[in-house]
């Protein structure tokens, strides 16, 4: 039993309505400057206009000798490449800006939440980041040289450049997410709405669903299907053995003492 006279750990450290809204603006103000001043950094240097060419490697890599992608709206050309930035520059203030969620929240965490929550907000940021990379560095190139593997002698690929940010951005987020399995299994186990038995149990299902997510999502073709599926199955494992240890070690101390 815990000893109901034990001081409260948030005591004292109530504020006013109106104080957390002055507080949540300042937050929001600082997350909005940091990626003003990446964006602004990334304008100068590599430039927008790079940070496409950077973008579109992949798939130039494998067009036929002198091919390359096209516009077909006038302001393709301008707004496609800013977009970019912005998600770059994004990206590259995401540590400040997931600083100042956690400034804004942890006052009113106890000490066991704390432990709870900031490896989840660390662990998903560098799983999505990870999951970003792999799809960039490895899966773009496989699947863009299977495709122009099939594709027929007598057609010229020029594929447009908007075209083109719509299917990357897909798959990034395609991948980011799937790279979030161990975190769901975790919250989940944490949460008490499935025990890490019954998680155990439910491998084999879990690997037909993970096939089915990956046929749904990415290009109907067998390389980035297994490049997803097999990943999700490998990260289920991982956020198996993860829920174990976090379970262990953010209990609350009434959890602890039963």
């Amino acid at each position: 039993m815990s000893d109901s006279n034990s001081p409260d750990e948030l005591a004292g450290t109530e504020q006013p309505f109106v104080a957390h809204l002055i507080e949540l603006r300042d937050r929001l103000i600082r997350a909005v400057a940091a990626i003003g001043i990446a964006a602004m950094v990334l304008a100068v240097f590599p430039g927008p206009g790079e940070l496409y060419d950077i973008l579109a490697q992949p798939l130039v890599a494998h067009l036929p000798k002198g091919a390359t992608l096209i516009a077909t709206s006038v302001i393709s050309p301008f707004m496609v490449p800013l977009k970019i930035m912005l998600m770059a520059a994004f990206l590259l203030a995401l540590p400040v800006v997931l600083y100042q969620v956690w400034a804004f929240v942890a006052p009113g965490l106890y000490a066991h939440e704390k432990k709870l929550v900031l490896p989840l907000v660390v662990s998903s940021t560098v799983l999505f980041l990870v999951g970003v990379a792999f799809c960039y560095f490895f899966v773009f190139g496989q699947v863009f040289k299977f495709i122009q593997g099939f594709a027929p002698k007598s057609i010229t690929a020029a594929p447009d450049i908007e075209a083109y940010l719509s299917f990357v951005l897909t798959m990034f987020l395609a991948f980011g997410l799937a790279f979030e399995v161990p975190v769901a299994v975790v919250v989940l186990a944490r949460m008490g709405v499935v025990t890490v038995q019954k998680l155990k149990e439910f491998r084999g299902y879990f690997v037909v669903l993970a096939f089915v997510i990956a046929a749904v999502v990415t290009p109907p073709d067998v390389v980035s299907q297994l490049a997803l599926a097999i990943p999700m199955c490998l990260l289920y494992e991982l956020g198996i053995w993860a829920a174990q240890i976090f379970i262990k070690h953010t209990q609350a101390p009434e959890e602890a003492e039963a």
